[in-house]
């Protein structure tokens, strides 16, 4: 069944995020990221390839390749975080990068995660896309505010399609 739901994905990704819902998930972004010091990147993946699928990839070990490749933990301050979402498995990841997994629990990623996967499963992917982004706002806010500091925009703000 899994495979299936890989296999006829048919642009879901694009049709969940159309540019508008990008567009606000990226200035939720840039706003978020001018009250604390972390990096915040979005992306979604409609499927995984069927070979993928056969070796038994799952949400996690993608988002862990996609925080990789999108270079999520090269910041100055190891301040990187990455939600993921991968469509087809109705799933969510949040990885974090080491300076910020060493102090914030993984059960606020995951309450975060549930946030999101709710309002996604009414439909509402634009306002769970941006309760998520606020929700790790006040995460990093608490953990590592600005204090007045100018946080340089080390990784882009827009969401990625993969």
């Amino acid at each position: 069944m899994r495979v299936l739901r890989h296999l006829f994905d048919f642009g879901l990704a694009r049709g969940r995020f159309p540019a508008p819902v990008l567009d606000a998930i990226q200035h939720a972004i840039a706003a978020s990221e001018t009250r604390h010091l972390g990096e915040i990147v979005f992306a979604v993946e409609g499927s995984l390839s069927t070979a993928s699928i056969l070796r038994g990839r799952d949400a996690r070990d993608r988002a862990r390749e996609v925080f990789a490749h999108l270079r999520v933990w090269n910041t100055e301050h190891n301040t990187g975080v990455l939600v993921y979402v991968l469509l087809a498995d109705h799933a969510i990841e949040i990885v974090a990068d080491r300076g910020i997994a060493a102090k914030v629990d993984e059960n606020e990623w995951r309450d975060v995660c549930e946030l999101m996967r709710t309002r996604f499963a009414d439909g509402d992917y634009e306002g769970g896309a941006i309760a998520g982004v606020e929700a790790i706002n006040a995460i990093l806010v608490r953990h590592f505010p600005a204090n007045g500091q100018r946080n340089p925009d080390e990784l882009p703000d827009r969401p990625v399609l993969l």
